[in-house]
C-alpha cells in the first residue's frame, strides 16, 4: 500500500481540483461526451502523482451527490482510475503527441471500460449492447478528446506544474 502524508495545504489544493473536475463536467454536461475531465486527470496525474486519487474520488463523490446514485456511480469509480493508472507509469515524458494519443484513446475505450458494469448485471450480451449502442457517442467523445489534449493538455499541465512549484 502507498502512503502518502498530506499536508493542509495540499489536502486544500487537491479538494480544489476535485472540485474543478466537477464544475468543468457539470458546465460542459449540454455537450454529449465533450468533456475536460479526461485531460484535467492526465494533467493532475502527471503533476502529481498517486495523491491524483484524492481529487478523482472527491468528483466521483460530488458527482453522486449531484446526480444521483446508479450505475454510473460504480462505473466513474474505476474508470477515472484506469486513466490515472495508465499515465502514471509515462507522466514523466514530455512528448505532447503521447498525451494527445492518451486522450484519445481513452476517449474511444470509455465506453467499452462503462460496459465492464453490465458484464457483472446482465451477463455479456448486456455488456455487448451496451459497449456497441453507445459506439456514436464514443467516436465523439475520441475527437473531443483528441481536441481537448491538443489544445489544453500542455498549457494546462505547464501552469498547474508551476503553482505548484510557487505554493509548495
Amino acid at each position: 500500500m502507498i502512503r502518502s502524508k498530506l499536508s493542509l495545504l495540499e489536502l486544500v489544493i487537491l479538494s480544489i481540483l476535485g472540485a474543478l473536475l466537477f464544475v468543468v463536467q457539470v458546465v460542459l454536461g449540454f455537450l454529449p461526451n465533450i468533456e475536460l475531465v479526461s485531460v484535467l486527470v492526465i494533467v493532475y496525474t502527471r503533476v502529481y502523482g498517486w495523491k491524483v486519487f484524492y481529487p478523482i474520488y472527491l468528483f466521483v463523490a460530488l458527482e453522486a451527490m449531484w446526480y444521483g446514485i446508479n450505475t454510473w456511480v460504480i462505473q466513474y469509480a474505476y474508470v477515472w482510475a484506469i486513466l490515472a493508472l495508465a499515465v502514471l507509469p509515462l507522466r514523466r515524458h514530455d512528448s505532447r503527441a503521447l498525451w494527445v494519443l492518451v486522450n484519445t484513446a481513452y476517449g474511444f475505450l470509455f465506453g467499452a471500460f462503462c460496459s465492464i458494469t453490465y458484464l457483472f448485471i446482465g451477463g455479456f450480451s448486456a455488456m455487448a449492447a451496451y459497449w456497441i449502442s453507445g459506439i456514436p457517442y464514443d467516436l465523439l467523445h475520441t475527437g473531443g478528446n483528441f481536441l481537448t489534449a491538443l489544445v489544453l493538455c500542455e498549457p494546462l499541465y505547464r501552469l498547474l506544474s508551476r503553482l505548484k512549484q510557487t505554493i509548495c
